[in-house]
């Protein structure tokens, strides 16, 4: 076992316990949503709902997580619905990481409602790691209310793995010498970064579980996924070498998102933000003479649920469209058809050693010329303006 020790904390059905201690302890409701078929959800200003956090009681009627309010009332007819608030969320997402900084000075916040602790060398303080994590989930629910999920291990990706076994109210451990029998025979979809189109083709290459992509040719996955499959690969062998960061480090990432004006719906208007969101991200790369090899694609939908997923490039780039055309793959991986409020385009794994890349006889970009365009209209942009040149599926697009 490693002597390094990382926490995972996810807050269980956070939006939904926290509605309820609020309702128990400020406003002194007798009734737990908690215990009930219940759900947070609802139409804010008569736009679409869709449930974002549902009790374990509403869980047995199939009600899920992301399906129309709709759909989940025709399976549950009394199911309690409550409208989001997302001040209250802020408060007790700010409430459960005070109490993390207590017990570990590097605290990573993942999310509103999950973060990694660097919990190396506290054995002292907090006992062994079982213990201490017993300890920190007692005082989160006796201090605040609601309970969490604790996954305990030697790095970020198997403490995050972790976590996500059995629910609520738990503490589980995945070091390494414990994923042959945890981790392995899960289904691929599962481990961490594989989407359904990354799902579909291991499938395809007959890999279902984790061991099977484990003990996959790393270069046969590499073929087929490029460098995505590699990282998979890794992660499957529960690689991962991340620090747990408590603060962001300057250069590490560049990024923009947007908040949209109104909700967009229309997956052509997405990838046209999409694609301007790239266009400042490549023009900043340009601009510090770095270059990326992770793309990563936010959504904010309507009623303030997030969601994420990322990439590895095959090739460092800086190139406009070789971003653009990752963030799209990504957003179609993610998106089903929920309004969207927001976009974000991020980038990492920072390099200024990008320009040295390898050709290959099946790839149909023309990176020289597409290099040459960007300089080109980076140029042409810093003299005149952002406005000076638009592409053209710019022209006939609404204001967003």
């Amino acid at each position: 076992m490693s002597d390094r020790v990382i926490f995972h904390i996810d807050v269980n059905s956070a939006f939904l316990s926290w509605e309820a201690v609020y309702r128990l302890r400020c406003l002194g409701e007798k009734l737990d949503l908690r215990t009930i078929p219940s759900a947070v959800g609802g139409d804010i200003a008569q736009r679409h709902g869709v449930i974002l956090a549902k009790s374990i009681p509403a869980k047995k009627y199939d009600v899920r997580t992301g399906e129309p309010i709709v759909d989940a009332l025709r399976k549950c007819p009394n199911l309690s619905l409550v409208k989001p608030n997302r001040q209250l969320y802020e408060e007790y997402s700010r409430a459960f990481m005070e109490i993390l900084q207590k017990y570990s000075d590097t605290v990573e916040q993942y999310s509103i409602d999950e973060a990694f602790a660097d919990m190396t060398g506290t054995r002292l303080l907090f006992g062994e790691p079982l213990e201490a994590a017993h300890k920190l989930k007692a005082e989160i629910r006796d201090t605040l209310g609601f309970t969490v999920n604790i996954g305990i291990s030697s790095n970020k990706l198997l403490a995050k793995m972790a976590g996500e076994f059995e629910k609520p109210d738990k503490v589980h451990t995945l070091f390494p010498d414990e994923i042959r029998e945890k981790m392995w025979p899960l289904p691929v979809r599962e481990l961490f970064l594989v989407g359904r189109a990354s799902e579909e083709k291991l499938k395809q290459m007959g890999i279902n579980t984790i061991g099977d992509l484990a003990r996959s040719d790393p270069g046969v996955l590499k073929a087929h996924l490029k460098k995505h499959g590699e990282a998979l690969w890794n992660y499957a062998n529960g690689r991962d070498s991340s620090p747990v960061e408590s603060e962001a480090q300057d250069n590490k990432c560049y990024g923009n998102s947007v908040t949209l004006a109104y909700d967009v719906t229309d997956r052509e208007e997405a990838k046209r933000v999409l694609l301007s969101l790239s266009e400042s991200v490549g023009r900043r790369l340009r601009m510090d003479g770095v270059w990326i090899e992770m793309v990563s694609v936010t959504i904010r939908f309507f009623d303030l649920t997030r969601s994420s997923h990322q990439c590895v490039l095959e090739h460092a780039t800086n190139i406009t469209d070789e971003i653009y055309r990752a963030a799209g793959r990504l957003f179609d991986e993610l998106w089903d058809g929920t309004p969207i409020r927001l976009l974000g385009v991020q980038t990492g794994k920072v390099t200024k050693n990008g320009d040295n890349r390898q050709l290959s006889l099946f790839d149909d970009m023309d990176y020289e010329r597409q290099e040459r365009l960007d300089r080109a209209m980076d140029s042409i942009r810093e003299r005149f303006g952002t406005g000076a040149v638009q592409r053209a599926s710019f022209l006939k697009a609404p204001g967003i």
